[in-house]
């Protein structure tokens, strides 16, 4: 992995560095018995090709024991992306798309990370893609996938498989019913990154507004 491709991987986590979830999740690996549980969960998660909500993300700051809070609105598109609108503390609008991350601020000054052609990032945010939208193949292909509850209440453990994504990560846990609740992702440096996520929306495509956010400019 050159240098490049670090600065690259480094800015994607740390864009995306939910909370019912239970640790016991971690005891119990998904096994064949429970595959189908998870399939039809995975199932109902991903057939949406584009959710819509509220957003409330906590970081909990293992050197400095505190922790920070922000909020706003999200939009998850399977084939594009994702947006993240923070409303408070400070506005600003975060962007990843399958190859470039655009940080927008409310004086109209935007920054563009473009990672066109770079595998590592695609890869990266691929897995970030298959979290958030509980896409079964990149969860299976990625993680050490746990699973614990039924379709209308589950709680989920993931583990990587990938070792430049499990050295930024220890686990990452997630619950929900039909729509993803939270995500718990817990930093190898004891800081964990929650979300909660609210209010979601489900239109069958992205408008003209919407679109535009993946287009660099």
């Amino acid at each position: 992995m050159n240098k490049n491709s670090k600065k690259l991987f480094l800015c994607l986590f740390f864009v995306l560095s939910y909370v019912w979830a239970d640790e016991d999740v971690f005891r119990h690996p998904l096994e064949p018995q429970i595959m189908s549980t998870f399939n039809a969960t995975c199932a109902i998660l991903a057939e949406k090709p584009v959710i819509k909500g509220n957003f409330v993300q906590e970081k909990y700051l293992n050197r400095f024991d505190r922790s920070l809070e922000s909020s706003g609105n999200f939009i998850i598109a399977v084939k594009q992306g994702m947006v993240w609108e923070t409303v408070q503390p400070f506005p600003s609008t975060m962007i990843l798309g399958k190859d470039f991350i655009m940080q927008s601020r409310p004086d109209g000054q935007k920054s563009v990370l473009n990672a066109q052609g770079n595998e590592t990032f695609t890869q990266m945010a691929d897995v970030m893609s298959s979290i958030f939208s509980g896409q079964s193949k990149g969860l299976l292909e990625n993680f050490e996938v746990y699973f614990l509850g039924s379709v209308s209440n589950w709680n989920m453990g993931l583990m990587s498989r990938d070792s430049i994504f499990a050295s930024f990560v220890k686990k990452i846990t997630m619950s929900g019913d039909s729509a993803i609740r939270s995500i718990r992702i817990f930093e190898q440096n004891g800081d964990v990154i929650t979300y909660t996520l609210s209010n979601p929306v489900y239109p069958t495509a992205l408008n003209d507004h919407e679109k535009a956010f993946f287009t660099i400019p």
